[in-house]
């Protein structure tokens, strides 16, 4: 008899797909009921895999109870061997979701070994693989962690998160695991898109641009690149072919993302835009800085009775570059940043800068760095769209489903 988890009607986003979802030992396994919840009011069967690591931060009950399907957790069980073994525990599945995913358990992946249930199914494994990071800052950053990233992305594994923020251990940094907003976001876009997308090649820009006064001052904003990166994280996902180009932030970009070009200005960063093209599809998130000055000192400027006067020069427009390039790709989204009548601005900026699509958010109500977002959506030729407050991810993944939908 299946238990009832109260979570009433179902949207069965994902009926028919099975998860696997393995629950290794991470504070952050206290967030794994909350991504079952999620899944299966989608839809989706999810079967819980918990590590002997795992069990110390949530019971074999909890999971089961949430996901209405047995736990496993003990390799040599005769009961569960008989009933479900590994192998086939690893062969009914579409999608292997790990969260949290410890870097313990990344090393054993990483290096094959397979010496409980969760590490010996992946050996016996041919499905896809989502990863969702988390540990402390230090160990995400360790170069031993590191290449066991690069190694698992280079036979297939996909990623989401870590993130930037407060661990348990009191340290602030990149280690932190994704949301369970954002992991679902993840699992939705490799079931939605992957096969419209795949091999669809895209340009994002991200991020401020920083343009030097002196070698001690610059101009720039306060945009953060997370909104930019959670799109080229969701499109890499969902198989595209990403070439992503970002000013200075303090982000890591998903190991799924072909290609990542670090710049400082708006000159470097249209001349990385001009040498990625062609492509089929050129997202500009960036907040490009509008002006640079017109003539760069040598040496600090020494401060003095009258202000120094600035000669300012317009920098070059990316997005309108875009728009009207001969190698034009066939869809071209920009974003506008607003602080007052955003519908109007926002229509203006659209046809000014010859786009198709244009993504517009007002700024002081959701500050730059947040992480979550409100979105006018605009088209050429359509009545805007106002999207509801979500998270950046959620966004991102939003913007991915319309962007499959033009290209079917």
């Amino acid at each position: 008899m299946k238990l009832s988890s109260g979570l009433g009607p179902r949207a069965y986003g994902l009926t028919k797909k099975t998860i696997l979802l393995i629950v290794t030992g991470s504070i952050a396994a206290y967030k794994a009921p909350e991504l079952i919840r999620l899944l299966v009011k989608d839809g989706a069967r999810v079967i819980p895999v918990l590590t002997k690591g795992g069990a110390q931060f949530v019971t074999p009950l909890t999971l089961q109870t949430l996901a209405e399907e047995k736990s496993y957790s003990d390799l040599f069980s005769l009961t569960d061997e008989a009933e479900m073994g590994h192998i086939k525990l690893s062969r009914i599945a579409d999608l292997v979701v790990i969260a949290p995913a410890s870097a313990d358990f990344i090393a054993k992946m990483a290096y094959g070994l397979g010496d409980d249930l969760a590490s010996t199914l992946l050996l016996a494994n041919k499905k896809p693989v989502l990863c969702a990071p988390a540990m402390n800052p230090q160990m995400w950053a360790a170069s031993a962690t590191q290449d066991n990233i690069k190694s698992l992305t280079k036979r297939g594994v996909n990623w989401v998160g870590p993130v930037s923020g407060d661990v348990a251990c009191h340290e602030d940094g990149v280690g932190r695991m994704a949301e369970p907003t954002d992991i679902f976001a993840a699992i939705k876009s490799h079931f939605t898109a992957s096969s419209i997308l795949k091999n669809k090649k895209v340009i994002i820009t991200a991020g401020p641009t920083v343009e030097a006064i002196d070698p001690v001052r610059f101009m720039s904003n306060h945009s953060s690149g997370k909104q930019g990166f959670a799109i080229a994280q969701a499109l890499a996902l969902a198989g595209a072919d990403v070439t992503l180009i970002h000013g200075p932030v303090c982000l890591n970009p998903s190991p799924r993302i072909k290609k990542t070009i670090a710049v400082t200005s708006a000159l470097e960063m249209q001349k990385a835009v001009e040498a990625a093209l062609p492509a089929d599809i050129a997202i500009c998130a960036a907040a490009v800085a509008d002006w640079r000055v017109k003539q760069t000192q040598d040496n600090k400027i020494k401060k003095a009775a009258t202000p120094p006067t600035l000669t300012m020069q317009e920098n070059p427009d990316i997005l309108l570059s875009l728009a009207t390039h001969k190698k034009r790709p066939k869809l071209v989204i920009g974003f506008a940043a607003e602080t007052e009548k955003l519908e109007k601005h926002a229509a203006a900026k659209l046809t000014r800068k010859k786009c198709d699509w244009l993504l517009a958010n007002d700024v002081a109500k959701h500050a730059f760095g947040a992480d979550h977002n409100q979105i006018l959506f605009l088209q050429k030729g359509k009545k805007p769209v106002s999207w509801k407050e979500m998270s950046k991810q959620d966004v991102a993944e939003k913007l991915v489903q319309a962007i499959t939908t033009f290209f079917k």
